[in-house]
C-alpha cells in the first residue's frame, strides 16, 4: 500500500495530460516577473506581454471562460483563460488543471471590466501537477504540529506564515548589516567539536570513522571565538547553529540560532549598549515601529532599558535574600526540584529564577549581579567579587541574550573550570587547548550570545519558537496501522 493515496480524479487529469502529448512536470520557465512587480507596477505594464509563474489558489467560472487565481512567494495575480484566445486543444489542457498545481502563463496585462488588474493568456505550460489537494477552501493547515510537520503546505497555503519566515530572515540580514557596519567581522567556527564547551549543556555525540574519535556537535561557539581574540581578530561574530540534547518546549527547540559576538577592548556595559542599539534598530527597520505586539502586550524597544538585580528580583519575586542558603533550599524544595539538599545554592537560587522570575520580565530587562559561582567565563565584579560581570537580557518573559565581561586571566580560567567539573575523573571534559590560547595573552573583551529565535518570536508576536524555525524538530509521524506497510513502500502506486 502506498503511504499517501493520490485523489482519483487528479490521477485521471494527469493522465490524460500524458494522453495528450502535455509533460506535467515541466522544465525551465524563462522570463517570469514577480506578481507584485505585475501588480504595483501596472501603469507602466499596461498592454504588454508578460510571462508569470505560480500555483493556482482559486478557480471561478466555466465553460468558454474561466478566472483563476495564481501565488508566488510576492504576492497574487487573476489569469483570464479564454477558449477563444487559446484554441481548442490547448483550452481542453487547461482544463486538466486544479487547485495547487503549478503553471507559467504568457499573456497581455490588463484590467477586466470590474478594475482587477488581469493577465489575459495567450499561452501557458504545465510546470508540475499536484496529486493532492491543498486543504479545504484555502484556508491553509490549522493545527500548530501539522503546519509544523507539513511546513511545505503551510508556507503554499498560509500568506501569513510565508511572510513571516520571509521576515525573520530580513531580520537576519539586517542584524549582519548593522554589525558589519560596525566594523565586526563574520566568521566560521567549527560545529564538531572534541570537547563541548561554552556553555553548560548536555551534547549531542557522535564519531568519526576516519580518526577513531568521538566528537560532540557544539553547545556554543563560544571557546573557538575567544581564541580568534588572542589572534588579534578583535571585533567578531557568528550567526550559527547550536544543538543541545534537552528538551522541547514553546521556547526551546535542540536545534537553533544564535548570534555569538566578541569585542576586544569592551565589557559587559559595552554588550549591552550594543543590545540596545541593534534591537532597537531592528524593531523599527525590519518591523516598522519602536513598540511592537507580543501576545496580551506591547513591548517597547526604545533605550534606555532597565538594569536590575538578580538577588533584588529572586527577593521581589520569590522572597529570598542572598546568602539565605536555607531559605534557598527550602523554596527549591518547594517547588520540587531535584538536588535541593546538595546541589549549590547558587545554582539553585539560578533555577528559582527561571521558575519563578523569568516570565514576569516582559519589557526589555537587563538582570545583572549574578553569582560568580554559576558564571565560570566571566570576571568577577571587583567592587564585589562573590558576583561576577554577567548580565542577561529578558524580553517578553524569555531570556535573549547573556552577555559577560570575558575572563582573561588564563590560572583563574583553570581554576574555575576544575572548580566547574569537580570529580578527577571527568578532568578531560576541560579545553586545555584553550586555556594555552589563554596563557598567550587575550585582551579584555565582551562578549554576547544572542537567541535568533527568540528574538524573531517577540519581534513578530509568535508564541512558539516553532512557528519560527522552518523545521523544528518533531516526534516521527504515527501512521494508522492500515497505512504502515510491510516492506519499503512506493509513494504512489
Amino acid at each position: 500500500m502506498a503511504i499517501v493515496q493520490p485523489e482519483g480524479f487528479r490521477l485521471q487529469k494527469l493522465q490524460e495530460l500524458r494522453r495528450l502529448g502535455v509533460e506535467p512536470y515541466g522544465g525551465r520557465f524563462p522570463g517570469t516577473v514577480p506578481l507584485r512587480e505585475l501588480t504595483e507596477g501596472f501603469d507602466h505594464l499596461q498592454g504588454k506581454v508578460v510571462r508569470a509563474a505560480g500555483r493556482i489558489t482559486n478557480q471561478r467560472g466555466m465553460g468558454k471562460a474561466v478566472f483563476i487565481d495564481i501565488r508566488d512567494w510576492t504576492g497574487r495575480i487573476q489569469l483570464y483563460f479564454q477558449l477563444n484566445r487559446l484554441g481548442q486543444e490547448k483550452f481542453h489542457v487547461h482544463q486538466q488543471l486544479e487547485l495547487g498545481d503549478i503553471v507559467g502563463v504568457e499573456g497581455e496585462l490588463a484590467r477586466t471590466r470590474t478594475g482587477e488588474v488581469t493577465i489575459f493568456v495567450n499561452d501557458f505550460a504545465v510546470l508540475a501537477k499536484a496529486l493532492l489537494n491543498p486543504p479545504e477552501k484555502w484556508h491553509g493547515l490549522r493545527d500548530l504540529e501539522k503546519r509544523c510537520r507539513q511546513r511545505y503546505v503551510d508556507l503554499f497555503t498560509n500568506e501569513e506564515a510565508l511572510a513571516g519566515f520571509r521576515q525573520r530572515f530580513e531580520i537576519i540580514r539586517t542584524l549582519r548589516e548593522f554589525l558589519q557596519q560596525r566594523g565586526y567581522v563574520e566568521v566560521e567556527t567549527p560545529m564538531m567539536q572534541p570537547i563541548p564547551g561554552g556553555a553548560a549543556a548536555k551534547p549531542f555525540q557522535t564519531h568519526h570513522n576516519a580518526l577513531g574519535m568521538d566528537l560532540y556537535l557544539r553547545i556554543a561557539p563560544e571557546l573557538y571565538l575567544k581564541r580568534l581574540l588572542v589572534g588579534g581578530m578583535e571585533k567578531v561574530f557568528e550567526i550559527n547553529r547550536n544543538f543541545r540534547n534537552e528538551g522541547i518546549s514553546s521556547h526551546h527547540n535542540p536545534e537553533f540560532t544564535m548570534l555569538e559576538l566578541y569585542q576586544s577592548y569592551g565589557d559587559y556595559g559595552t554588550m549591552m549598549a550594543l543590545m540596545e542599539e541593534l534591537i532597537g534598530h531592528l524593531a523599527r527597520e525590519v518591523c516598522g515601529a519602536p513598540a511592537l505586539p507580543f501576545g496580551e502586550h506591547t513591548i517597547g524597544y526604545t533605550p534606555p532599558w532597565p538594569r536590575r538585580q538578580f538577588w533584588d528580583l529572586l527577593h521581589e519575586h520569590a522572597g529570598l535574600r542572598r546568602g539565605d542558603e536555607a531559605a534557598v533550599r527550602d523554596k527549591a524544595e518547594e517547588l520540587g526540584m531535584e538536588g535541593s539538599r546538595t546541589d549549590h545554592p547558587d545554582y539553585l537560587a539560578y533555577r528559582i529564577f527561571e521558575k519563578i522570575v523569568e516570565g514576569a520580565l516582559i519589557q526589555p530587562t537587563f538582570v545583572v549581579g549574578y553569582p560568580k559561582s554559576i558564571s565560570p567565563l566571566a570576571k568577577a565584579c571587583p567592587d564585589d567579587p562573590a558576583l561576577a560581570q554577567r548580565v542577561e537580557l529578558f524580553i517578553g518573559g524569555m531570556e535573549i541574550a547573556p552577555a559577560y565581561t570575558e575572563l582573561n586571566d588564563p590560572q583563574e580560567q583553570e581554576k574555575r573550570f576544575l572548580e566547574q567539573v569537580g570529580h578527577d575523573e571527568e578532568r578531560e571534559r576541560i579545553d586545555r587547548d584553550f586555556l594555552r590560547a589563554l596563557a598567550y595573552g587575550m585582551p579584555p573583551a565582551g562578549g554576547l550570545g544572542l537567541g535568533i529565535d527568540r528574538l524573531v518570536m517577540v519581534l513578530t508576536n509568535k508564541t512558539s519558537i516553532r512557528e519560527v524555525i522552518l523545521f523544528p524538530l518533531l516526534r516521527p509521524e504515527e501512521l494508522p496501522p492500515e497505512e504502515k506497510p510491510p516492506s519499503a513502500p512506493k509513494l504512489f502506486e
